[in-house]
């Protein structure tokens, strides 16, 4: 596993990395953003949900210079949805460094794009018949250009947008850098490759095995702050013999864990902050169960080894379905069933669908329970304790106290005030958790999203003649 921070990047890209959660690289990154840092071409062979955005974002990023006005890098995106999301996450990876980026597309009002084209944006992420407009009307240079990314390109092949990719390239600097991402590699797009680029590296990624099949997964719609409450709740009714919490960012571990621990559960949190040593005795606590429930990033997901996770619970929704598999396979071990619950505010709706379409599984919808529900739960585990020592311990030093108290009050009384002690009641304590922003909602994407209307026309015309 690769950190960014072993990657060598300059403080402001890391500190936006920080800011979006971000800190183990996924096989992708880790593999393209050295070679493209070294201003190597990459063929990267990767599906959606691989974080190939920021495996070509990082380094575009790194390159800009910001004090130059001109247009330094394009992404050419199939289509206007894909365009806009690559665009917000290249603004969120070049926020410290004040990195413009511009989307254009068509649909959207053209004279707006050329206001927005006159105020020098360093980064272009675009459809092709709306680049290839602004080419022709000389609103949008491109002279300057050091990077092209050429993403999702069979997507780009499948809807007829081939010509335009060449007519686009025809129009960069031949000395530059071309990264082309594509699940698949038909032919037409390893002729592009050939023609179009300079000795480029493969950089292949299997798509993981997605599906879990021993594990329950359950999704809840909560808002941002009724999401700890819920949560507790949860805890006392399925009373989970280890249970793993997942947070987005390490200060949302550390509150977590804190706040937790302020309502009465064993908690602690584990994050890539921790030194080793700190690392390795909070999992020894947990592996032993003195702890009951580890709160973890995603960089503390991957790489554990630990048997025995009853229940997982994801705090924050995952940043992509590939981190989402890996934090639930915490459970559902050697054959084992296992619970995974997923908490989505209403704006991160697109994203539970995004990862529900990726892994082919669908999410079970559960109602957040009630107080009264959370009671009930932490009841039954009162009985259970209660029936155990009944059937396993030896109680004939306890009888002729228990016959004594019976003389005076009646068997169901007692029995209550017996559940009643070993009940732990639901906690109320106010906790303060930093509020995290919702994450930027992925699109809906038909199969090849829709093309900009600039093209749509064009394309019909080429597939009329090709049949």
């Amino acid at each position: 596993m690769t950190t960014f921070q072993e990657l060598g990047l300059s403080q402001e890209v890391m500190k936006a990395i920080e800011r979006m959660g971000f800190e183990e690289t996924t096989p992708i990154q880790a593999k393209t953003i050295p070679l493209s840092l070294q201003n190597k071409d990459v063929i990267g062979q990767a599906q959606t949900g691989t974080g190939k955005t920021a495996a070509f974002g990082i380094p575009i990023v790194e390159k800009v210079d910001v004090k130059n006005g001109a247009i330094q890098a394009l992404v050419v995106a199939p289509t206007r949805e894909l365009a806009i999301q690559v665009s917000e996450e290249l603004y969120k990876i070049g926020a410290v460094k004040r990195v413009r980026v511009l989307p254009i597309y068509g649909g959207q009002d053209i004279e707006r794009q050329i206001r927005a084209l006159k105020k020098h944006p360093h980064v272009i992420v675009g459809t092709p018949g709306r680049i290839i407009d602004h080419i022709q009307r000389g609103t949008l240079r491109l002279d300057h250009v050091h990077t092209v990314v050429l993403d999702e390109a069979d997507e780009m092949l499948n809807m007829g947008f081939i010509e335009d990719i060449e007519a686009i390239l025809s129009h960069v600097p031949t000395e530059r850098q071309t990264l082309l991402f594509s699940a698949t590699m038909p032919d037409p797009i390893r002729r592009i490759a050939e023609r179009f680029m300079n000795e480029p590296e493969l950089v292949k990624v299997k798509a993981k095995e997605m599906t879990v099949p021993n594990i329950q997964q359950y999704y809840l719609e909560v808002h941002e702050k009724k999401k700890f409450d819920i949560l507790t709740r949860l805890l006392d009714i399925q009373a989970p013999e280890l249970a793993i919490v997942f947070g987005r960012t390490k200060r949302r571990v550390d509150e977590l864990a804190e706040a937790l621990n302020l309502r009465g559960y064993a908690a602690e949190g584990i994050h890539g902050d921790l030194s080793q040593a700190k690392r390795l005795s909070v999992l020894r606590k947990f592996k032993e169960g003195t702890i009951e429930i580890l709160v973890a990033t995603d960089v503390a997901a991957r790489g554990l080894d630990i048997s025995g996770v009853t229940h997982v619970y994801n705090f924050d929704i995952p940043q992509d379905p590939e981190s989402y598999v890996h934090r639930i396979g915490r459970t559902g071990r050697a054959g084992k069933t296992g619970m995974a619950m997923t908490f989505v505010t209403p704006r991160e709706i697109g994203q539970l669908h995004h990862i529900e379409r990726t892994t082919k599984r669908k999410m079970e919808r559960m109602k957040p329970p009630t107080l009264d529900e959370a009671l009930e739960g932490q009841q039954r585990v009162a009985i259970e304790r209660l029936l155990n020592v009944v059937e396993t311990e030896n109680l004939s030093f306890y009888k002729r106290a228990a016959e004594e108290l019976l003389e005076e009050h009646d068997s169901v009384t007692i029995v209550a005030a017996c559940l009643k002690m070993l009940t732990r009641e639901p906690d109320t304590t106010p906790v303060k958790l930093t509020e995290e922003p919702p994450l930027a909602v992925k699109r809906e994407k038909k199969r090849g999203g829709r093309p900009d209307s600039s093209t749509r026309s064009r394309t019909k015309k080429r597939r009329m003649t090709a049949h």
